[in-house]
């Protein structure tokens, strides 16, 4: 009786299994094409957002315009470079705009100015840079060896920074008087400012630091899975350390370009900078997750935010508006960037 039971039990559940499902060829294709052409995404909303201003206002297309555009990215871009090792790390870095500060108030006191009798030239404008670095590396240590997120190790420095800066100038604002470091804003090479060349020499020096070194791989082996690099042999520590150092030196060369764009130092200049620094990272395709992006795409996350500005401004659009676009770009682009298929808990 329990053998004659257990053969049907087992001829029942035999016939409850069905068959696989043969997902069509065209299908399956399609799904495949879509996929590859994800990454290149960014770079056709950039296309289609350039040819939508531009048709709807055709002075978008002047040459001067677009030499506003690349001035106005110049900086941010720099920036970027920075933010964009830490979140492919899988981290993020919070004190962009401290470290800014602090960078471009050093250059202002150490520089020719209006405050004091220095005058130490681009001398000063290394030592403001390593400075920045030195912060970057404090960063990158709090969060490897206190175990601190790297989130809230990095909106500690922010505060730090600015509370820095202000000491260092008493809350006043100090002119840069230095010829050489304005020159970077107001000097020009092939029609566009010195300022847009050396973030185009930032962006060579991030990209070949990112597909030729040791170090550049490592980042994206921590960023794709942090416990199976440390078994792989990766130092893991040790290359946080330099990820938040050179992102600490990107915010130090932020700051002479920001001294040298507007002709002075002070506590605040860094104001409203993290934003765009971030939204242009992941606008370019660079996931919150880690282990996905590049400083290609966030050269064209910066340039979609730098058109969209410019593309508001010649459409006359308030600037409350175009605050709240800017918001909404940045819930879309992460949004978009996150594979909500591997996520089983959102936080």
């Amino acid at each position: 009786m329990d053998a004659q039971t257990g053969s049907q039990s087992s001829d029942s559940s035999a016939s409850t299994v069905r068959p696989p499902v043969h997902e069509p060829e065209g299908a399956k294709l399609s799904r495949v094409f879509l996929r590859r052409l994800r990454p290149f995404a960014p770079f056709f909303a950039l296309v289609a957002l350039s040819l939508l201003v531009g048709a709807i206002n055709p002075r978008f297309f002047e040459f001067n315009n677009l030499v506003r555009i690349a001035n106005s990215a110049a900086i941010p871009l720099v920036l970027a470079l920075g933010e964009t090792f830490v979140i492919i790390l899988g981290s993020i870095d919070l004190s962009v705009e401290g470290v800014l500060a602090v960078g471009s108030v050093v250059i202002s006191l150490l520089v020719r100015n209006d405050s004091n009798a220095n005058s130490l030239g681009w001398i000063g404008a290394a030592l403001a840079i390593a400075t920045c670095a030195g912060i970057g590396c404090l960063n990158g240590l709090i969060h490897v060896k206190l175990r601190i997120p790297s989130f809230m190790a990095t909106l500690g420095m922010w505060f730090v920074g600015v509370g820095m800066a202000t000491l260092l100038l008493g809350g006043s604002t100090v002119r840069v008087l230095d010829s050489s470091i304005r020159s970077l804003a107001l000097a020009r090479l092939f029609v566009f400012p010195l300022a847009v060349w050396v973030a185009l020499g930032a962006l060579a020096l991030a990209w070949v630091f990112e597909r030729y070194t040791r170090i550049g791989r490592y980042v994206y082996a921590i960023g794709g899975g942090e416990d199976l690099a440390a078994l792989s042999g990766i130092p893991v520590q040790p290359v946080k350390v330099i990820v938040f150092t050179l992102a600490g030196a990107l915010y130090g060369l932020g700051g002479l370009l920001a001294a040298a764009q507007l002709g002075l130092g002070n506590a605040l200049i860094g104001n409203g900078r993290l934003f765009f620094t971030i939204t242009a990272v992941v606008v370019g395709g660079s996931a919150l997750t880690g282990g996905e992006g590049g400083v290609l795409n966030t050269l064209v996350g910066v340039l979609i935010i730098a058109v969209l500005a410019n593309g508001m401004v010649l459409l006359g659009i308030s600037p409350y508006v175009q605050q709240a676009v800017q918001g909404l770009l940045i819930i879309a682009a992460v949004a978009l960037s996150i594979d909500r298929a591997r996520l089983k808990i959102v936080k």
